[in-house]
């Protein structure tokens, strides 16, 4: 058996294949991928929920190949048990090596003790020194919160969540995820969280004599809480 990526359907190798024997073409639309997922579980004989499938996609990306085998080594750890969001949060190695969206969730659903939670796994899991894990944590959640701010523009203005995909160039369960996200806040609070996190990037960088643990914990709370 041959196995190639990116391989043209009139490319000389697929049509010499062809002759010899039969060439099949694996083409999953990025809609799609989710579902895809799911089925490949249960064709090792796992399951796993929808809200599982998808997070796999949003922690691994939309390669095939990396799914396989982030699916293989999931499906292998359930031993027949069901496969949940959880699992997928704590043994799944994204493209980022450590999943940020446990924290940009809770932060979309203001849940505060959630967003807290996920933030100290991060840095109680990581192979990086503790400071630079905060750095990138910051780093993901000023662009995550900008890419929200983004797509609350656009959804005020009635652009669908598949139109705003395809403008923003994100993939469409980021993007419908991220227009749930922006329901939940005012234009002010996104305004106001972009403006927090920007003073937080500085001050964990030396602009402040409180410690980056305290700077990032009053900051999380204080961009998270639901408005009064």
């Amino acid at each position: 058996m041959l196995v190639a990526d990116g391989l043209k359907k009139d490319a000389a190798l697929t049509k010499a294949v062809g002759k010899a024997g039969e060439a099949h073409a694996y083409e999953v639309g990025k809609k799609e991928v989710p579902q895809w997922v799911g089925e490949q579980f249960a064709r090792l004989g796992a399951t796993a929920d929808r809200d599982a499938c998808r997070a796999l996609v949003e922690a691994v990306g939309d390669d095939l190949g990396d799914l396989s085998s982030e699916i293989q080594k999931l499906a292998t750890w359930a031993n027949g048990e069901q496969i949940t969001r959880a699992a997928v949060e704590q043994l799944a190695v994204g493209r980022a090596e450590t999943p940020i969206f446990a924290v940009t969730d809770s932060w979309g659903s203001r849940d505060v003790a959630g967003t807290l939670r996920a933030t100290e796994s991060l840095l109680d899991r990581t192979h990086r020194p503790r400071s630079g894990e905060l750095i990138r944590i910051v780093a993901s959640l000023v662009g995550h919160v900008g890419r929200v701010r983004k797509v609350a523009v656009l959804a005020d203005d009635g652009v669908r969540s598949s139109e705003i995909a395809s403008r923003l160039k994100m993939h469409p369960f980021v993007a419908e995820k991220s227009v749930r996200q922006a329901r939940n806040f005012s234009a002010d609070e996104l305004a106001q969280a972009t403006v927090k996190l920007a003073a937080l990037e500085a001050g964990t960088r030396g602009g402040s004599r409180l410690p980056a643990d305290l700077q990032l914990e009053r900051t999380l709370v204080e961009i998270t809480r639901p408005a009064k």
